[in-house]
């Protein structure tokens, strides 16, 4: 029942959205900036764009980490208190060790909002310790990676000292997908509209007014899509690789320095000198840098990079403290590749 309810939003949704000019929806993403720093507080209910007052009470939603929690917030608005577990970069999700406070915030909840995969287990375990009743909408199971990742064999290849290789699971970096941004906000509506029927027609409103705010962010994609289809570049690791599939980016990154990265590894001495030597033949059109990685290696592929004049672009994993929202983080970091790969207007 949930996917029929998750269709229909999202049929209405998706005509709001594409409703805009398409010179308008550039122009604006191109003006877009990042004003105002937010709070990056575990606990906070940004309100902007909501100012309706809520005609029920607030829907308890805690959320694992800042990327899907804004994104909540803004749908929720005024009519959903929303507790997010990690906030910035204070944290890395794969390796947290969740404090008893942090516990305390599903006991009660109403609806749970998580990750997926492998990025942040500790929310899953939580939600079903201390939140047993509570819905939990799954980022990487909305989005279909977990179910188009069953089945495929990867053989004995790329696993890890302790025996267990992230190599066979789905990207967790679902955020930066953008089909996976809209089925999640669709699914987060639906349950928001489920458990507070007398809401609906808010949550409604809150979900049409995430699509016009995220209209810059999908008119860069378009435009980048076909503007640099077919250009290459190589990442520092893998968060990237969804909005590069978008982009219609070929991911030249070798393989084996990919599976290391997915699995938190070093590179093998081999994979790390066809990386270096990918750069230094400036055989990739940009580089993309996570600067919230650890370690000397991404450095090393920074500097070769450098060296030979590759672009580099930055981006995160997570919110960085100066973003005004998801999709202000977004839209700059889109602007910044457009850029670099020289197809900017």
């Amino acid at each position: 029942m949930k996917t029929v309810i998750v269709i229909a939003v999202k049929t209405v949704i998706t005509a709001a959205v594409r409703a805009q000019p398409a010179a308008l929806v550039l122009a604006a993403s191109f003006g877009l900036a990042a004003c105002a720093a937010p709070d990056n507080s575990a606990d906070s209910t940004p309100t902007a764009g909501a100012t309706a007052e809520c005609p029920v009470t607030p829907v308890d939603v805690v959320v694992s980490v800042d990327q899907w929690g804004d994104i909540v917030s803004q749908l929720g608005g005024t009519c959903a208190k929303v507790a997010t577990v990690l906030a910035g970069s204070a944290a890395d999700p794969h390796d947290f060790e969740p404090a008893p406070s942090d516990a305390a915030k599903f006991e009660g909840a109403q609806l749970v909002v998580i990750n997926g995969g492998h990025y942040d287990e500790w929310a899953a375990k939580l939600a079903s310790s201390s939140a047993p009743e509570a819905p939990v909408v799954n980022a990487l199971e909305a989005s279909g990676a977990e179910a188009s990742h069953e089945g495929h064999d990867h053989g004995e290849e790329g696993h890890g000292e302790e025996g267990h290789s992230h190599e066979d699971e789905p990207n967790p970096h679902v955020w930066y997908s953008p089909t996976a941004l809209t089925v999640v906000a669709d699914t987060v509506t639906a349950e928001l509209r489920r458990l507070a029927p007398d809401a609906a027609g808010y949550f409604d409103e809150r979900r049409v007014a995430l699509a016009e705010n995220l209209n810059p962010y999908h008119g860069l994609i378009d435009s980048l899509r076909v503007k640099a289809s077919g250009k290459s570049y190589a990442a520092t690791e893998t968060s990237f690789d969804d909005m590069g599939a978008a982009l219609g980016l070929t991911n030249l990154t070798p393989r084996g320095y990919q599976v290391a990265s997915s699995n938190d590894s070093e590179p093998s001495p081999a994979d790390l000198d066809a990386s270096m030597q990918l750069l230094a033949g400036r055989g990739v059109d940009v580089l993309v840098y996570n600067v919230q990685t650890e370690g000397s290696v991404p450095q090393q592929l920074r500097a070769a990079a450098e060296q030979s004049g590759v672009p580099v672009v930055e981006i995160t994993e997570t919110l960085p403290p100066d973003a005004d929202s998801f999709q202000s983080w977004q839209v700059d970091q889109l602007i910044a590749l457009g850029e670099a790969l020289g197809v900017a207007t």
